[in-house]
């Protein structure tokens, strides 16, 4: 039987307000004398802007606490309305000796956006690569909200409409960034697009995307070939979050860097299949280089819009709180890029090489994550590393050795690999009586000096058989083609080399960049003569460039090679 609830007397209320009032003198008097010894304290301190990783603010706190903190982040109220901030209240008690929990190392602190804007700010830029803190996007533009909008590069510089480049007026102008494809937003006029309602204590309308970002606003047109993802974007991309952060990679860790990780790859122009390329090695090395990467496309791009564009919600926005924005348009607007080497990649090694934030090996940790991906030991991913260690104790190598290969290249004989990319099944390719006459001179001179001789047809061989070829030589040659990307994946020895088979005439700048890029020699083979460093030909592409009658002489490759293992052809 449930009983009736009585009403309360006046008796019963004096009796609670009595209890209250001796608890509260009990605690007030005795509390500083109780012990603490077992009690866990912990730090709650934080700034206006930066929170642990967390949905929102200590939902734990007791109502007042929140209260408290819904007030400290809120815009100020109406001035009539507006009370003085009281100072804060110190905690003078002794903690006892303890090491305090400290957040994973990897995870970046989470910007608390619920009722603060925080200003976006740069920490590096060149030409088509920008590192942004707090940047934001809302129906397809990004903003930069900003009290100060002038000390910002021109948008030109860092963004474009994402269109497909040609070498026309039109199009050029077409690429053209707008107000649409980037804005400038003070903080007030932030506020007044997606700020709360202050008197109602309402969180802002924007959403934060935590960790770090690449976006890449180009469309597939060059994206989805390997050599352009893997040796110009993601190169320049690495290169550039590398210096940004002025990461270390040390001899003794050479898969390992200080720059922070990254969390996601957006292709905001590029559909799932627009950034891989049709051997599928973009994939390959992306997802091995960056194993828990999240990767957006075109369409999950355009969701983040149309949730951002309703025309009957109020305006709300993304935040990114760290991101690599890339912009290809915008880097051929650059100096090096549009005027030197047409590779987008060089506006952003350039400018980090000249700040001294890229160590020699800064390249090494993407590479030796795909090369273990791929199952290539550690001997193999060490020779660039153990071949720089022996030039750098030349003073240590045995007399007898003053002549060896040892002594100029830091390698053995048997450590050294020759590697031909065979194009005979593929367009552009070499002369069939040159080619052959090409391999017998090679297969000659490593018979006679010991060294290892691959002669490659791509197409035959697996993707973890073409990277453990790489991994481990020492001079790679071959008519310019896709397969000289491999290159990327080489170990850089002190005499490493990339030879390019061209069409008399012809010259092109692509593996030519990369391989000097990653401190490699390159040389351009026409017929019967060679160009290196600094007499290289001017870009060109004459008729018979893409042809079937590309003409070799055997014994021109064969003295560069030897010349250059001998130490005769420094970097």
């Amino acid at each position: 039987m449930v009983g009736l609830a009585r009403p309360r007397t006046l008796r019963d209320v004096a009796l609670i307000f009595l209890g209250a009032a001796a608890m509260h003198f009990t605690t007030s008097f005795l509390g500083p004398f109780a012990d603490h010894s077992s009690s866990i304290i912990v730090k709650t301190q934080v700034s206006s802007e930066y929170v642990p990783q967390a949905d929102d603010h200590n939902i734990f706190a007791a109502p007042a606490q929140r209260d408290a903190y819904k007030h400290a982040h809120a815009d100020p109220a109406p001035a009539p309305a507006k009370q003085p901030d009281l100072p804060p209240v110190r905690d003078n008690r002794q903690e006892p000796a303890q090491e305090l929990i400290k957040p994973p190392a990897d995870v970046p602190a989470a910007v608390d956006t619920s009722y603060t804007i925080p200003e976006t700010t740069i920490l590096s830029h060149a030409p088509g690569w920008t590192v942004f803190r707090n940047i934001y996007m809302s129906n397809g533009t990004m903003y930069i909200v900003t009290s100060r909008p002038s000390s910002f590069p021109d948008i030109s510089l860092i963004t474009s409409t994402g269109l497909p480049a040609e070498n026309t007026p039109e199009n050029i102008a077409a690429r053209m960034p707008t107000s649409e494809d980037m804005a400038f937003l003070t903080p007030q006029e932030a506020r007044d697009l997606w700020g709360g309602d202050v008197d109602r204590l309402e969180k802002n309308r924007i959403w934060s995307v935590p960790g770090n970002t690449f976006i890449i606003n180009e469309p597939s047109q060059f994206l989805d070939h390997y050599y352009h993802f893997c040796a110009e974007w993601l190169l320049g991309a690495w290169a550039f979050w590398q210096g940004a952060w002025k990461a270390i990679v040390s001899p003794e860790s050479p898969a390992v860097t200080t720059a922070p990780p990254v969390h996601r790859a957006i292709f905001a122009n590029a559909g799932a299949h627009g950034w891989r390329d049709r051997p599928g090695f973009n994939s390959y090395v992306f997802r091995a280089a960056f194993p828990a990467l999240t990767v957006e496309v075109l369409e999950d791009w355009e969701d983040r819009i149309i949730a951002t564009s309703s025309p009957t919600a109020p305006k709300r926005a993304w935040h990114f709180d760290t991101v690599l924005f890339t912009d290809r348009s915008a880097s051929f607007r650059g100096p090096i890029c549009g005027s030197q080497t047409q590779r987008i990649a060089a506006e952003a090694i350039e400018h980090m090489r000249k700040a001294g934030n890229l160590t020699k090996l800064w390249w090494e940790p993407v590479r030796r994550a795909v090369l273990r991906f791929a199952g290539v030991d550690e001997r193999t991913q060490d020779l660039g590393v153990k071949a720089d260690a022996v030039m750098d104790a030349r003073t240590r190598i045995q007399a007898g050795d003053a002549d060896s290969t040892r002594a100029t290249s830091g390698l053995y004989d048997k450590e050294v690999v020759i590697t031909y990319i065979s194009r005979q099944a593929s367009r552009r390719h070499l002369l069939d009586p040159d080619h052959a006459a090409l391999v017998e001179a090679l297969q000659e001179m490593c018979s006679k000096h010991g060294w290892e001789l691959n002669v490659v047809e791509a197409e035959k061989l697996s993707k973890e058989q073409q990277l453990s070829i790489a991994a481990r030589t020492t001079v790679m040659l071959g008519v310019h083609g896709n397969g000289l990307t491999h290159l990327i994946m080489m170990p850089v020895t002190p005499v490493s080399t990339v030879i390019e088979i061209f069409y008399p005439q012809g010259f092109a700048h692509d593996y030519h960049w990369t391989a000097h890029a990653l401190g490699m020699r390159h040389f351009a083979i026409w017929n019967d003569t060679y160009h290196t460093y600094p007499n290289e030909p001017q870009v060109n592409y004459p008729e018979g460039f893409q042809g079937t009658e590309i003409p070799v002489y055997p014994p021109t490759v064969v003295k560069v090679i030897e010349d250059r293992i001998a130490g005769l052809h420094p970097l």
